[in-house]
């Protein structure tokens, strides 16, 4: 999915002539942090509940604020991966959508972004779930898919999360075709690669939905 297509219309823009007042307003009814701030269709960043509620200046205009976020954006035709890359790195619940003029035409929230990620078929499609970890320098999507195709397994999807204790190693997570992978991490173990984790889903939704939210927690998303 691509990020035009993640579009909340229901979340306006702030301008900068707009009070913090009404921003702290707009928030609590659409129930977000942070807002997109733009002048004359152009993203000028972020404000949040922190940066008003920390000046204590209510009655100050949005421009007034150091914003957050300048760089807390995707282009229109970015993919789904980039959005969650970009909320992540920014730290931020929301991701502003520019096109390829450099002109502001929507926000993303993190949840509906999450969302969208739980219903692609990657995620929906039956099977297990493995995480790897690895230096960075011995990553091979070719040679684990030949490892592992090996097997009669396919691999759905994919992702990469670098590994905050070890700046030199990455966190490989792989949606595979298979309900049980304990072969699968057999024949990846004897090439000495490291599991860390595991997911077999089993055919309840409540389990799948369940062990879902596990894997999102783990991953830190």
């Amino acid at each position: 999915m691509i990020a035009h297509e993640l579009i909340n219309h229901m979340i306006p823009p702030l301008k900068l002539t707009d009070d913090s007042a009404k921003a702290i307003t707009w928030m609590e009814e659409l129930r977000v942090k942070e807002l997109p701030v733009i002048h004359e269709d152009s993203f000028k960043g972020l404000i949040s509940e922190d940066i008003i509620f920390t000046s204590n200046e209510l009655s100050s205009k949005v421009g007034d604020f150091l914003l957050s976020g300048q760089s807390c954006f995707v282009y229109e035709d970015k993919h789904l991966y980039d959005v969650m890359k970009v909320s992540t790195d920014n730290d931020s619940q929301v991701v502003a959508v520019l096109d390829k003029g450099d002109k502001y035409i929507g926000v993303i929230t993190i949840q509906d972004a999450l969302i969208a990620f739980a219903q692609s078929a990657a995620v929906q499609s039956q099977g297990g779930i493995l995480v790897l970890s690895m230096k960075k320098i011995d990553y091979s999507m070719a040679e684990l898919a030949r490892l592992i195709e090996a097997d009669d397994v396919k691999i759905l999807s994919s992702s990469i999360q670098s590994d905050l204790l070890d700046p030199e190693k990455i966190k490989l997570t792989l949606k595979l075709n298979t309900i049980d992978v304990t072969r699968t991490a057999a024949t990846l173990e004897r090439f000495n690669y490291k599991i860390i984790a595991t997911f077999e889903e089993s055919l309840g939704n409540d389990v799948n939905q369940e062990r879902l939210d596990i894997l999102f927690k783990y991953l830190d998303i």
